[in-house]
């Protein structure tokens, strides 16, 4: 299976700059994936880096027409979980393609990160869901749609 990525930031590839702020860094999806030692073909495409409580429609544009346009069947997004209920919707239109966003609680540099997790939970689905638009939070698979982050209890629903 040919898996692409499409890496928009937030905090799955957050850390700390050395002045102490938190920035975007380099995507963590790649070595999270390459750790997994999975057989699958990985190719990796970074679009936005930026929280995504800063997304406009603009920025979700840009990550549909990279859905859309990737030369592969299977399309894995990691996206910041403030917004991936929306721009989830987004893509709702890209016809043709398994597609399933992820994300993090706590950065994917942390020792305590739930980023390697949910990236395994979204390549399993992706080998399991038909077509369509998905999130993979929280231990579960939800279609585009069907669900909301609860800030209280940091899980989606």
């Amino acid at each position: 299976m040919h898996i692409h990525v499409i890496t928009t930031g937030g905090s799955i590839d957050v850390e700390y700059s050395l002045q102490g702020t938190l920035v975007i860094g380099q995507p963590m999806a790649v070595p999270i994936l390459e750790q997994a030692r999975t057989l699958h073909k990985f190719t990796v495409e970074s679009v936005c880096r930026k929280d995504s409580a800063a997304f406009d429609d603009a920025n979700r544009d840009l990550i549909r027409h990279h859905a859309r346009t990737a030369d592969a069947e299977h399309i894995l997004i990691t996206h910041g979980t403030d917004t991936m209920t929306t721009t989830a919707e987004h893509l709702r239109e890209v016809t043709g393609k398994v597609i399933v966003m992820t994300g993090a609680m706590q950065p994917a540099r942390m020792t305590d990160s739930d980023a390697p997790f949910y990236l395994g939970l979204a390549v399993a689905a992706l080998q399991t869901l038909p077509h369509g638009v998905h999130i993979a939070m929280s231990g579960r698979i939800f279609p585009a749609g069907q669900a909301k982050k609860d800030r209280a209890r940091g899980i989606f629903i």
